[in-house]
Order: structure tokens, then sequence, then C-alpha cells
């Protein structure tokens, strides 16, 4: 009992602190009263939110299925030593794993070993990293630097747009400029009232229609998302978007926002995750938790490279601490992405030789009826792909087949063209919603495989879809 009553005064310390900070920020002028208004609402009675983000937690995966574990960020591991509910605070991140019990794949990759031992190539299992609070000091640079950039810019933008609508272009670049300028000087995140004193009496009769565009544009306060932030890892990009769509299902009144980045291949930086923003707070009080998905074998491979990541950032001379240039630091990290995206993708292609006798027995013992072992799964993603696009593939998958470019091997019993046809067309689903799009179109899975070369043949189709 003095251990807990200990963690919740450290915590309410914590809190004062932090409160101290925002209100320094106010008075020298880094922020206004809106975003110390906001701050504020985010870093009070953080051991409160803190349970709310447990709660939540708990609500998405049910009670953990192993022990729940100190994380340190620094070595990426769980410290050994357990901790129960009562340990858990915002001052320290934890990690847990929890089963995905609506997972489409539950049991679907196996390895039987010698002696009929089974070992899972694939799991249920999702271990969620529960980051502890964001530092206060780092947020509010956030908001003062990155985001206030962005919004300003924004801001100056929109106003152009509206004004070059029905005036000069000379006269739009003016006021855009004089945006700049004031909006520079002083951190403002009242858009609106500030440009109509900018723009005085000369142009009313586009100000209605400039209050409603500016109005539409995020304050850099609000773009402050991930105080609270928890990071699940999947297996399989599959089991990531059927958790979206239970969140989704489960809060769609407290869904902020939420994007699925894994087959974008246009992201310069070349992340592969998805993420959702949960409002957790009651009332009227808005506390977002972002909750980012990301596929296990990518993480382990991001951890793995990021020293590699830092010695191009910093310079490998200790001494010189000669900073490379923001274009040698893009180019490794675009790198070390598309070399997660081939890691990630030679375990799919396992997953794939694994799958061609599952498969076919169950096909074969369906005798011509629904893939029952299989139903509901896979379900065609149109975030990316339209069904156009699918069709096309799936077409081109039945006339190889038909054609004896792909054929069944070692199978139980002689198999009709239709079985054939069934069985590679399922696997065709299966890569398009589980692989991962490649930003290079000159890689292929070192393999002699039938599974492997029926890889290679639906990737270097999605290629030709990528390059329309």
């Amino acid at each position: 009992m003095p251990e807990q009553q200990d963690i919740f005064a450290k915590t309410l310390e914590h809190d004062r602190q932090n409160l101290k900070i925002i209100d320094e920020a106010l008075k020298s002028g880094r922020i206004d009263d809106a975003a110390h208004d906001y701050l504020t609402n985010l870093y009070t009675d953080s051991m409160d939110c803190f349970r709310d983000v447990f709660m939540s937690i708990g609500k998405c995966f049910g009670a953990p299925k192993a022990a729940v574990h100190v994380y340190d960020y620094e070595t990426d591991t769980a410290i050994k030593t357990p901790i129960t509910i009562t340990d858990i605070n915002p001052l320290e991140p934890y990690v847990v794993n929890h089963r995905l019990d609506a997972d489409p794949m539950r049991n679907q990759f196996f390895v039987s070993t010698q002696g009929h031992k089974i070992d899972l190539a694939v799991s249920s299992i999702v271990t969620v990293i529960v980051g502890a609070q964001k530092s206060v000091s780092r947020a509010i640079d956030k908001i003062t630097g990155k985001y206030y950039k962005d919004y300003v810019n924004e801001v100056a933008q929109t106003a152009y747009n509206v004004i070059a609508k029905t005036e000069r272009a000379a006269a739009a670049q003016a006021v855009h400029d004089k945006i700049l300028d004031v909006f520079n000087k002083s951190f403002v995140s009242d858009a609106s009232s500030t440009v109509l004193g900018i723009i005085g009496s000369g142009h009313q009769k586009i100000a209605a229609n400039l209050v409603r565009a500016l109005d539409k544009i995020r304050t850099p306060y609000a773009r402050l998302q991930d105080v609270w932030r928890i990071k699940c890892l999947f297996d399989l990009v599959p089991q990531a978007r059927t958790f979206i769509e239970r969140i989704c299902n489960m809060w769609p009144d407290k869904i902020i926002a939420a994007r699925d980045k894994f087959f974008d291949i246009t992201n310069p930086r070349g992340y592969r995750d998805a993420k959702v923003i949960v409002n957790i707070g009651h009332n009227d009080k808005i506390i977002p938790l972002e909750i980012i998905c990301q596929v296990r074998t990518f993480f382990e491979f991001e951890h793995q490279t990021h020293l590699s990541y830092e010695k191009v950032r910093v310079g490998d001379n200790k001494k010189e601490k000669v900073k490379k240039t923001v274009a040698s630091v893009s180019q490794q990290t675009e790198f070390l992405h598309v070399e997660g995206v081939k890691k990630y993708n030679q375990m799919i292609c396992e997953c794939v030789k694994g799958l061609f006798d599952r498969i076919g027995w169950n096909i074969l013992y369906s005798d011509g009826n629904e893939d029952m072992l299989f139903e509901g799964f896979p379900k065609i993603s149109t975030v990316y792909y339209p069904q156009k696009i699918t069709d096309i593939i799936i077409r081109k998958v039945e006339m190889a087949v038909e054609n004896g470019v792909f054929v069944v091997q070692d199978a139980p019993a002689k198999l009709t063209k239709d079985q054939e046809l069934r069985i590679f067309r399922w696997m065709a689903r299966f890569i398009l919603v589980a692989a991962m799009p490649y930003s290079h179109a000159d890689w292929k899975v070192n393999t002699d495989t039938m599974g492997g070369k029926f890889f290679d043949f639906i990737m270097k189709e999605l290629q030709r879809y990528y390059k329309k």
C-alpha cells in the first residue's frame, strides 16, 4: 500500500511540474491561451487518463495472456520482473501480450515438425507496447515547431487560394506574404480573426468564404495526438486490419482519425503501418489516444537497423559530431524500410508455400462446396486495390493455371482443373491482402518452389498496377 501511494504521489508531482512548464510557455509567449488550455487538459490527472488507456486496451483485447512487464525503449526489451495493475503508471512504459480473438488467420499457419510436434509460423498473439506519457517539453516543441510551421503555411496558402479566385494574383500574394510575416512573429492559433485583421476592409466580399476555409484548418495544438500512445505488433497485415475494423465498429463516435499505410509506396520515408486516433476522454473532454498498428517483422527489422541509421544521422566520428545531410538520412531511411518490406514479404512467401497443402486438402474435403475452414477469408482490401484491378489479376491467374503455367504439385489425389483454379484463386487473394507491394520493381523471392514463383507472379502484376 505505501508503494502504491508513492506512485500516486510521484504522478501528482509530475502533473504539477508539467502544468508549471505549460504556464511558463504561455507567459513567455511560446503558446497562446487556446494551446495552453488544450495542453492543460491533456496533462491534468494523468493517472486517470492512463487508467482510461489501460481500460481501452482491455476492451479491445480482453485480459492479458501473459504477465505485464516494464518496457525499456533504449534496449527494446521487457524487463523480466513482472508488474501488477497497481504498479502501472504514466511515468513508465510497459509491454503486454494479448490474443486477437477475431483474427481471421488464427490457427491457419503452422509447421509440422518431427514427432508430430506443431510450431506456429504465424500466431494470433498481439504484442502491445504502451508508451508512457509524452514529455510536455517535447509536446510544446512539436506544437511550436513542425506543427506550427505546417499550420502557418496552410493558412497562408488557403488565404491565397480564396482571394486569387476573385481578385488579382498579386493581391493574393501580398496577403499570403503578410500572413507569413505576422504569424511568424508570434504564436497564433486563431487563424480566422487574425487573417481578417490582416486583409482589412478591402476584401469584404470574400470574407465569409475565407473564414469557412480557414476554420477547416487544424490548429497546431490539435495536431498533437500522441501524448497517449500504444503500439500493437501483429504478424500479418490482415490481422491489423481486422483489429482496426473492430476498433471502428466498437467506438464509431470516438474515432478522431484513421489511416492505413501498409500498401503506400509513395511515402518518402517508407513507413508501412496503420494508425487510429481514439478519443478516450469523457463528456466534452477530448483526450486523443494514438494506436499504431505495425507488423512484427517490420518492427523488429527497424530496431535491428536503428544503430545503422544513427551512424548515418550523426556521423561515424563521435569527436567531430558531423551531421549528415537531410538527403543522406532520407536515402538511408528509405533503404532500411525497403529492406524491411522484403523481410516481411519473405515471411509471406513462406506462408504461401506452407498453405498449398492445407488449401488443397480443404478443397478436396469440401467436395465442391464453399471452403468451410476458410470461410470469410481472405477479404480483398479495396483501400489501395480497386475491384477492377483484383479482378484483372485473378483472371490472369486463371489463364496461367489453364495454360499449365501453375500446377499443384504432390497433390494427395488427381485434381480437376476447377479444383486447381480454386486453390490458386485463394492463394492469389491471400497474397493480395497480406503482402506489401514494393516501391522498387527489381526484387524477387529467391526460390524455385511453386509457391515462390506464384508469389512473384502476383507481385509483378501489382507492379503493373502501380506503374499506371
